[in-house]
């Protein structure tokens, strides 16, 4: 397809999008600017979004011109600046920025190899969270995908636990080799320090860890590389998306409106970086006896497909309160793995193949790069 026509129909994606604030379409408002289309379907413009507007236009924006036939899902690029704020200073690759403050922020590592970098994230602690990261992680290797998993919750490493992994992985020609468990290759601070020692770090030592971790440690070829965040949206989150390309987030939440109003916080903070969100996961959600078919919802009901309207994200699915779960955990055992056609292991298993769906159905095979 000649890349003027796609050009135009790109534009006419973005056409279609209206501002509330200023009643009128992205284009017709001067809001896209240094809009590129190439041959090969990648697309790159600057987005002009003030304080004043919805953070959603930018997630917005970059589904429709995703939707384009011919434009690759991966190869949307958008730098977001705050008119009143300063201009980028350098022409390269577009680069995620805070819309609120108008900074630009260092230009992501492109790390192809890695495949699709999702952000597994929440706005509190507690929520099951890792749980998550590492079911979701085994399910999408049992899949055939390529999967790497990586700890980035500095303070409160949970992955080698989950994984019943604690040796420390060997460095071979100056690279980190990543312990493997489940088919699924593993890096966490966990495997570096002592268990129980306290991680009393700085931001910028936070930073270091997690560049070493992408750039340090031999992943080797993968198709999905999930990075499971510590809570809230600190240090960690924006190292992360200053570090590589994260392709999308997952947002974990638990049913009540308390936990759901921090993910969404966690949910708007992706988005003010132009990560789109992938989709949102109710954890802990009503247990229904067998014996007698009752539902009990200990936490109430219905929060994650609330989260997942209001930033209008599709419900991955709901995992269900499960005897005997956390136990499973601790041993280093996940339920996908102990018992995978339990209810929860089920729920699960859905979960990874509705997650490819959305963030994988255009997964192309790497090319192999020597050590």
């Amino acid at each position: 397809m000649p890349s003027d026509s796609l050009e135009a129909q790109v534009g006419a994606a973005l056409a279609r999008i209206t501002n509330p604030r200023l009643d009128n379409d992205l284009l017709s408002a001067g809001m896209i600017r240094d809009l590129t289309v190439t041959p090969e379907g990648r697309v790159s413009f600057t987005f002009l979004l003030s304080r004043q507007d919805p953070a959603s236009l930018v997630r917005e924006a970059r589904a429709a011109v995703r939707q384009v036939p011919g434009v690759l899902s991966d190869g949307v690029k958008i730098t977001v600046i705050d008119p009143a704020g300063p201009a980028p200073t350098t022409h390269g690759p577009p680069v995620p920025q805070s819309a609120s403050l108008g900074i630009p922020a260092p230009v992501p590592a492109e790390q192809p190899r890695l495949g699709r970098v999702i952000a597994i994230s929440s706005g509190k602690g507690g929520v099951g969270k890792s749980t998550v990261a590492a079911n979701l992680a085994i399910a999408l290797g049992r899949l055939g995908h390529r999967v790497g998993l990586m700890d980035a919750d500095i303070y409160g490493p949970n992955i080698p636990r989950m994984f019943g992994s604690f040796d420390k992985p060997a460095v071979i020609g100056g690279r980190i080799q990543p312990l493997e468990a489940y088919g699924v290759k593993l890096m966490s601070i966990g495997f570096l320090v002592d268990r129980d020692s306290p991680a009393i770090w700085r931001g910028p030592i936070i930073m270091k860890v997690i560049q070493q971790f992408l750039r340090d440690v031999a992943w080797g070829d993968l198709d999905y590389f999930l990075v499971d965040m510590p809570p809230g949206t600190g240090d960690a989150q924006l190292s992360l998306v200053q570090s590589v390309a994260v392709s999308g987030a997952v947002i974990v939440t638990t049913p009540q409106e308390m936990a759901v109003g921090d993910a969404l916080k966690g949910a708007r903070m992706f988005e003010r970086v132009s990560v789109p969100v992938v989709g949102v996961v109710e954890n802990m959600s009503a247990y229904t006896d067998p014996a007698s078919g009752t539902r009990i919802a200990f936490f109430a009901e219905g929060g994650g497909r609330r989260l997942a309207e209001e930033i209008g994200a599709p419900l991955l699915g709901t995992v269900p309160l499960q005897p005997g779960l956390a136990e499973v955990a601790d041993a280093g055992r996940p339920i996908v793995v102990a018992d995978p056609d339990s209810a929860a292991g089920g729920a699960l298993r859905e979960i990874a193949e509705r997650f490819h769906e959305q963030a994988g159905s255009r997964v192309t095979a790497l090319p192999v790069i020597n050590q």
